[in-house]
């Protein structure tokens, strides 16, 4: 959301939360904690203040951040607290233009159906901005992140410290908190991108601040190649997402979401107790499923988004998603916390080179003992929905029968019954599986393709089928 008239600005704010404060109260859960975070977007600021304000007129006790903090945050001490709801005022990893309004639930999760609709329904029923009451709020102090940086810098299990950190917060909110966390665990050889760490609403280095995005990391991969760096991390504006790099024989490179997914998670399982559950999205690789049953441990598959990971079931003590989002201390943080997977990921990557190891090495070792994942991402753009509904629509009624030379059996989501029931389709072969699906942001399809034990020229081919509907 932006700040246009038409778009998301203080009315938006102002309204949505009385009709948050009102849903509350229909739930008996008037005169609970309600957390109020935000990042250093434009006006982000302004918007949490008057969101505090409103429910604090309402009857809610507000705990109100001092300043800009990323959003694992606001997610942590939602559950710290025991508070009834949360409010994050962030746009992500979205452009400079953007900003939205994040909802979490008691517990620390991010709110699900159906209290997004009766939300919705309670905003529609509130009353013109300018007529709603609003009561200062004062700020509160750094206890809460404190509390956080103590907590996550706890993590790591290995006493190893010797390596060399390349890193950059994308000119977001997690630079300052993510220096603190890895200082605190022991980790102090890092190297910042200095023209990136501080907060900067306009983004000016990148096109988009999204670690995912074609040139977005150029600046820490660089670094990380003049300091002789052993990894290089990367923060999303608001770190509730991290991206890893690492050197190999062509030079640096970032690590695919997936890739990340499955070393995270097999050293969460190294450390957890036996008949753990770790969990996945139906668009992500099918590798960590195979990792964790020859670990002893469960594996779930829910759909996209952390609202739904971190429900997977009892006994969760890691999810990811394939869009460099991680859940590694579900205990504390029901949400992807950037700061605590940037944090996982330097102790492993530590311990690794005590063994003379490196990241690398140990996704060698799975292609050898789980086979071959290979996996790519293609976006299509559409100028209208109408044109993403046609384009859903031929896909289910004209299946392809063939892909990358073999037959094809086709599942689609939306005529499944309960949580599993989306807008996507997924084509499978021996060696290929495809998943197309709406995104839920942008005008555009997003295919997920991955090749296992299968060809260079199968990938192309799943490739070339996304981009033809």
């Amino acid at each position: 959301m932006n700040d246009r008239p038409d778009g998301f600005n203080l009315d938006v704010v102002v309204r949505t939360s009385a009709g948050l404060a009102a849903w509350l109260r229909d739930r008996s859960l008037g005169g609970g904690v309600v957390v109020v975070g935000h990042d250093a977007r434009h006006h982000s600021a302004e918007f949490a203040t008057a969101a505090a304000e409103v429910l604090a007129a309402a009857g809610f006790a507000v705990t109100m951040f001092p300043g800009p903090l990323p959003t694992p945050v606001t997610a942590f001490a939602v559950k710290a607290l025991d508070a009834v709801a949360g409010v994050q005022i962030t746009a992500s990893h979205n452009p400079a233009a953007d900003n939205g309004y994040k909802v979490f639930v008691a517990g620390g999760a991010q709110l699900i159906a159906p209290a997004d609709s009766e939300i919705e329904t309670a905003i529609t029923k509130v009353g013109p901005s300018s007529e709603l009451p609003r009561a200062p709020v004062e700020a509160t102090d750094d206890t809460l992140l404190q509390r956080y940086i103590a907590r996550v810098a706890s993590l790591p299990r290995g006493s190893n410290r010797d390596i060399r950190i390349a890193l950059t917060a994308l000119h977001g909110v997690g630079g300052e908190t993510v220096r603190a966390v890895l200082h605190e665990a022991g980790f102090t050889d890092i190297h910042f991108v200095a023209e990136q760490f501080d907060p900067d609403p306009d983004f000016p280095t990148v096109t988009f601040p999204n670690p995912e995005e074609p040139g977005a990391t150029d600046l820490v991969l660089t670094l990380a190649a003049r300091v002789g760096a052993d990894v290089a991390i990367a923060l999303d504006p608001d770190a509730d997402r991290c991206a890893v790099g690492i050197p190999g024989p062509s030079g640096w490179r970032m690590l695919r979401g997936d890739e990340t997914g499955v070393l995270l998670g097999d050293y969460v399982l190294a450390g957890a107790p036996p008949n753990s559950l770790v969990a996945s999205t139906v668009v992500s690789s099918r590798l960590l499923a195979k990792v964790a049953a020859a670990r002893g441990a469960r594996h779930a598959e829910t759909l996209t988004g952390f609202k739904w990971l971190v429900r997977a079931g009892s006994g969760l003590v890691y999810a990811y998603e394939e869009a460099i989002g991680h859940c590694v201390d579900p205990a504390a943080v029901r949400d992807k916390d950037g700061i605590s997977a940037a944090v996982l990921a330097a102790d492993l990557v530590a311990e690794l080179k005590a063994a003379g190891r490196g990241l690398q090495d140990v996704l060698d070792q799975y292609a050898a003992e789980f086979g071959r994942h290979v996996g790519d991402q293609v976006s299509r753009r559409f100028d209208s929905i109408d044109e993403i509904t046609e384009a859903m629509a031929r896909l289910r009624t004209t299946p392809p029968e063939m892909l990358a030379g073999e037959a094809v059996t086709v599942t689609d989501l939306s005529t499944r019954r309960g949580p599993m029931r989306a807008d996507a389709v997924i084509f499978e072969t021996e060696h290929c599986r495809v998943v197309v699906r709406p995104s839920g942001t942008e005008p555009k399809l997003k295919c997920y393709l991955e090749v296992v034990d299968g060809t260079d020229e199968q990938l192309d081919g799943l490739r070339s089928f996304a981009k033809t509907f």
